[in-house]
């Protein structure tokens, strides 16, 4: 019952939605991270909107309320913010803009739930480059997408890329409407090869996809994508799976599962599935360095990695509650 819209759901958000989850940079994949071409496009990109975010957030003077990058509109006027630029040449101080552009959110009504603070995650090392993760509010998660000779760089390069599509998710385009649902209905359904009449039923992985859809309607594409990760976590721990042999009906699921977060106490029990598994037979290495790999590939390329990073993160939980004795042969931990 549930194995269907898992597929439906997981593989949707990397086809219908790719393409603005991404930051609006054309869907850039992981088959050409290692294209230089494409590097320099995203270095381009990103460099192009923490610079419209400075030439729009100075020297109008610290009262007055100007437009940023998208002035048609106007809800999105921001203040100058005292601080926010390196005193000798006026570029943008990306790590405090940041956390600024989320204070802001936060003031303006924004529901967050943990409050407006970014969490910024240096990766333990003694040489270059260097690697820095970034969290935001809403739970969305992105990481040093160049090489960084420092700490500080990498920090800043973190900030860079979350910034970025900090500022593309509030642009109208971002939200789910009526139109872009049927889009992606649409899109699932070619993918999928399923017809019209299967499409939107409630028992079907269209229908749930329609159904998690039209329940957020009018959030933007990463909250989206935030409670995606839910179930991309869940399918691949092989929760739904279980939930299926339950005979739990996908709604039930749905329903249930859009109203959790992903906490420490999901993570343990992922964790603990793990352990079992590892128990029966060895495959937790395997899996992790999966992760890394998948990690360090939507690093490189700008995406939002908080799937691949929390697989990361609960497979490590798992392998040192084992006491570090997981065959984890050719991982760079």
């Amino acid at each position: 019952m549930i194995a269907a819209t898992t597929n439906a759901l997981t593989q949707q958000v990397n086809t219908a939605l790719s393409r603005t989850i991404d930051g609006g940079l054309g869907g850039l994949r992981h088959d050409v991270v290692a294209d230089v071409r494409t590097k320099q496009v995203l270095r381009e990109a990103v460099d192009a909107v923490v610079q419209s975010f400075s030439n729009h957030t100075r020297g109008y003077g610290r009262a007055q309320r100007i437009m940023m990058v998208y002035p048609e509109d106007p809800f999105w006027a921001l203040p100058t913010i005292p601080g926010l630029y390196d005193e000798n040449d006026y570029r943008v101080n990306v790590v405090e803009a940041l956390q600024e552009f989320w204070q802001i959110k936060q003031a303006r009504g924004a529901d967050l739930k943990n409050g407006a603070l970014v969490i910024y995650e240096s990766v333990p090392s003694n040489s270059q480059p260097y690697v820095c993760y970034v969290t935001l509010p809403g739970g969305s998660c992105f990481g040093s997408f160049q090489n960084c000779p420092t700490k500080a760089e990498a920090r800043r390069s973190s900030a860079k890329i979350a910034l970025m599509n900090s500022v593309f998710n509030e642009h109208p385009s971002r939200r789910i409407t009526d139109e872009f649902i049927e889009k992606a209905v649409q899109d699932a359904r070619a993918s999928f090869k399923g017809n019209l009449k299967e499409g939107d039923g409630p028992d079907t992985g269209i229908g749930a996809f329609r159904f998690m859809l039209e329940a957020n309607k009018g959030r933007t594409m990463l909250e989206f994508q935030e409670l995606m990760t839910v179930f991309q976590l869940l399918h691949w721990n092989g929760s739904l799976k279980a939930m299926r042999e339950r005979q739990c009906s996908r709604q039930e699921v749905v329903a249930h599962y859009s109203n959790r977060s992903l906490d420490d106490d999901m993570r343990a029990q992922m964790a603990l599935d793990w352990i079992a598994r590892e128990q029966e037979s060895p495959v937790l290495g395997l899996e992790m360095a999966q992760a890394e790999r998948e990690l360090e590939t939507a690093r490189l390329a700008g995406r939002e990695l908080r799937f691949p990073k929390e697989k990361k993160d609960i497979l490590m939980l798992a392998h040192n509650q084992l006491g570090g004795n997981a065959n984890t042969t050719g991982i760079n931990c």
